[in-house]
C-alpha cells in the first residue's frame, strides 16, 4: 500500500494532476485510486475510458499546461513508453517533465532541475515502482542552489526566445 507520507520529510505536494493515453489508462487507474487513499487531491485530465485509438496529446498537453498555469501544483503524466507524455508535456512552455524509472532521478530531477511532471510507461514498470517515483517526486523540493538556479534561468531563456515572433 502507497505510504502517502516518508515519516522526517518535509510536506508532498497536495494538489496534482495526472493524465494519460491508452497506453498509460490502466495504471493511471490504479494510481489515482491509490493516491486519493493516501489524501492527495488529484486533477484527472483524462484518457476517461479506455481506447486504443485515442493519442497522448490530447491527454498531456492540457495536464502541462495546468501546471504551467499553478492549477495543479505537479503531475503525472502517463502513456505506454512514458517518451511521448514528455516530449509532448515539455512543449508547454514553464514545464520541466522528465521520464523517470528509478528513485534517484525521480528526486534528483526536482531537487536539481525543478522537474514538474513526472512521465512514467504503463507499460514499462508496475504499480507498485510507479508510486514509489510518484511519493518520492511529491516529497522532492527544488535546491534553490545558484548553480541550479543558473542553469534553469539558460532554459527559461532559451524558451522565452522560442515565444517570440
Amino acid at each position: 500500500m502507497f505510504k502517502g507520507t516518508q515519516s522526517g520529510s518535509a510536506p508532498p505536494v497536495k494538489r496534482m494532476g495526472i493524465a494519460a493515453d491508452h497506453g498509460g489508462f490502466m495504471l493511471k487507474a490504479e494510481l489515482s485510486e491509490s493516491l486519493r487513499a493516501a489524501g492527495y487531491e488529484i486533477e484527472d485530465y483524462g484518457a476517461y475510458e479506455l481506447d486504443s485509438a485515442d493519442d497522448y496529446p490530447d491527454f498531456i498537453i492540457p495536464l502541462a499546461r495546468a501546471v504551467a498555469g499553478a492549477r495543479v501544483e505537479r503531475a503525472v503524466a502517463l502513456c505506454g513508453s512514458g517518451v511521448g507524455a514528455s516530449v509532448a508535456a515539455n512543449k508547454i512552455p514553464g514545464v520541466r517533465a522528465g521520464l523517470i524509472h528509478d528513485v534517484f532521478s525521480a528526486h534528483q530531477g526536482v531537487e536539481d532541475d525543478d522537474m514538474n511532471i513526472l512521465c512514467l510507461g504503463g507499460k514499462v514498470i508496475g504499480a507498485g515502482l510507479a508510486l514509489e517515483l510518484i511519493e518520492t517526486f511529491l516529497h522532492a523540493h527544488f535546491s534553490e542552489s545558484p548553480r541550479h538556479k543558473r542553469r534553469l534561468a539558460k532554459v527559461q531563456a532559451l524558451e522565452n526566445r522560442n515565444l517570440e515572433p
